[in-house]
C-alpha cells in the first residue's frame, strides 16, 4: 500500500517550527558574537589604560630625576610649571613640575601673609579674615588656649561639630575644610594656592601664580603684570629672573618638595593623568619621599608660567 502523506497543515507547522528554531539559533549566535566583541573591547581598553598608566608613572619618575638637578643648570627641568612634551612607545607624554614654595604653607606661613591671602583670594572682609586666621592657628597649635577670635573644642561643640581641633599641624590642605568658618566656596577659592609641603613662612615669587602674587600685602595689579611679563621673558631667554619687590618681606627659597603632573595619551586616545608631590631627601643614596600619589584630571594646555 502507498504510504500516506501528512496533511498540508502539519507540513506548515513543521516549517514554522524550523523557522523559529533557526531564528532562535541566529539570536543566540548574535548575542554570543556581541558578548565576545564587548569582552574583547573591554580587554583592549584595560590593556590600553594599563599602558597609559604605566607611561604616566614612568613620566613622573623621569620628571623627578630631571628636576632633581641643580636648578641653575641648563639641563635641569624647571619647577616653574613649564610643560615638557615627548613621545615614548606610541604615547604622547606631557609633564609639568611646580615647586611647592610657590604656594602658601598652612602650617608655617607668616600671619600677615595668610591674613592678606584670606582677604584678597578668599574675598573675606578684614574682621572675618582675622577671625578665620585665629581659628586656623587654633587648629594647628599644640594647646587648647583659644585665641581672641579663634575656635577651640567648646566652639566646635557649640557649632554642632562632632570633632575638635587637631592641635597639630595640618596633614593636608583638605583638613582646612574642617576648620570652623571655612565654607566649601571659600575652600575652593583658596585650595589651588595652598600647600603643607613647602615648610616656609613666605613664597618664592618665581613659582607663584599671578593671583597669589596679587594677594601679597602691598602688591598692585600693575606691579604683578610687569613682573609676570619680565618673568616669562627671562625664562624664555634663559636669563636670570628679576626679583619681585612686593614679595621682599615674604621671600622664600626653593623647597625640597615639588608637584609633578604627568599626562599620558596612547595612540588609541586613552588618557591617564598621574599627580604626585615628592620631597627630595638631599641624600643621593636615599630615594625621594612621595607625599601624594593619586590619579588626576587632564591638564589644560599652557604655553608658559
Amino acid at each position: 500500500m502507498a504510504r500516506s502523506r501528512p496533511p498540508r497543515y502539519e507540513q506548515g507547522i513543521a516549517l514554522i517550527l524550523v523557522l523559529w528554531v533557526m531564528a532562535l539559533l541566529t539570536l543566540i549566535a548574535g548575542s554570543l558574537a556581541y558578548s565576545m566583541r564587548t569582552e574583547a573591547l573591554v580587554a583592549r581598553n584595560a590593556v590600553a589604560m594599563a599602558q597609559a598608566r604605566a607611561a604616566a608613572d614612568g613620566a613622573v619618575f623621569r620628571a623627578i630625576y630631571e628636576a632633581s638637578r641643580p636648578q641653575n643648570t641648563a639641563e635641569a627641568w624647571k619647577r616653574n610649571g613649564q610643560e615638557y612634551v615627548w613621545q615614548s612607545a606610541g604615547s604622547t607624554l606631557r609633564v609639568r613640575i611646580t615647586d611647592e614654595s610657590g604656594k602658601i604653607d598652612l602650617n608655617t606661613a607668616a600671619e600677615p601673609l595668610m591674613l592678606s591671602v584670606l582677604q584678597r583670594l578668599g574675598g573675606l572682609g578684614a574682621d572675618e579674615a582675622a577671625r578665620l586666621l585665629d581659628a586656623i592657628v587654633d587648629w594647628r597649635d599644640a594647646d587648647d588656649l583659644r585665641r581672641p577670635n579663634g575656635a577651640e573644642e567648646s566652639d566646635y561643640r557649640a557649632a554642632g561639630r562632632t570633632y575638635k581641633p587637631a592641635n597639630a599641624p595640618f596633614e593636608s590642605i583638605a583638613d582646612l575644610q574642617r576648620v570652623l568658618g571655612v565654607t566649601p566656596a571659600l575652600y575652593a577659592r583658596l585650595a589651588p594656592y595652598l600647600t603643607v609641603q613647602s615648610r616656609q613662612s613666605g613664597i618664592h615669587a618665581l613659582y607663584a601664580a599671578p593671583e597669589l602674587l596679587l594677594a601679597l600685602p602691598g602688591a598692585t595689579p600693575e606691579q604683578v603684570a610687569i613682573y609676570v611679563a619680565q618673568r616669562q621673558e627671562a625664562l624664555a631667554s634663559g636669563a636670570p629672573v628679576p626679583p619681585f619687590p612686593a614679595a621682599a618681606a615674604f621671600a622664600a627659597g626653593e623647597s625640597a618638595a615639588f608637584q609633578v603632573r604627568a599626562e599620558a595619551r596612547t595612540g588609541d586616545g586613552v588618557l591617564f593623568v598621574r599627580e604626585a608631590v615628592v620631597r627630595l631627601t638631599g641624600n643621593l643614596r636615599q630615594p625621594p619621599i612621595f607625599m601624594i600619589w593619586r590619579e588626576g584630571s587632564a591638564m589644560a594646555t599652557k604655553s608658559g608660567n
